[in-house]
């Protein structure tokens, strides 16, 4: 299962682990099906850290965004050991507290070990490194806002989807 982020710096292929966080994968493909990640600006980016974006409400990070199934109608966290912040490019959720997870998620640039039980990885980085490597050297305020150039998702084209295949087989 795979998706593309088709941003204004270019494309991000990741592979997304639907077997083992169902519910997480849902959610991201059905927002992404609806449209809901379509022109959202990728709100923050830390150097050696991480991007963030998801919020599809404001459009400005400042809110939590949705599920698929509504406002604050949170999807669980699916914290599985063998799913690790260990490399660059790991896809997880963005919560403000545990088991609260909406729209919002993050894309390391580096290992981020410290991460590791608090937020579910439900994927990864398989190609657009080129695009990663732009974005984490793009200027930022202290904040983690672009300065200058705004970056956003203008699309997400998904490769295939596991939920709609099953829909159809019924």
């Amino acid at each position: 299962m795979s998706v593309t982020l088709h941003t204004t710096l270019g494309s991000i292929k990741l592979d997304l682990f639907c077997t083992q966080c169902p519910q997480t994968c849902t959610n991201f493909l059905a927002l992404a099906a609806s449209s809901y990640y379509d022109n959202v600006p990728i709100h923050r980016s830390i150097p050696g850290f991480l991007f963030q974006s998801g919020d599809g409400v404001l459009r400005t990070g400042k809110h939590p965004g949705r599920s698929y199934l509504g406002e604050n109608q949170f999807i669980p966290d699916e914290i599985h050991p063998a799913l690790r912040h260990d490399k660059r490019g790991v896809l997880a959720m963005a919560n403000r507290k545990e088991g609260e997870n909406l729209s919002q998620f993050y894309v390391t640039y580096g290992e981020q070990k410290h991460l590791d039980g608090k937020n579910t990885v439900f994927g990864r980085v398989v190609d657009g490194w080129d695009v990663l490597e732009k974005m984490e050297k793009m200027d930022v305020d202290k904040k983690g806002r672009f300065k200058g150039k705004k970056v956003f998702i203008e699309r997400i084209t998904i490769h295939a989807n596991p939920i709609a295949d099953a829909e159809e087989g019924d």
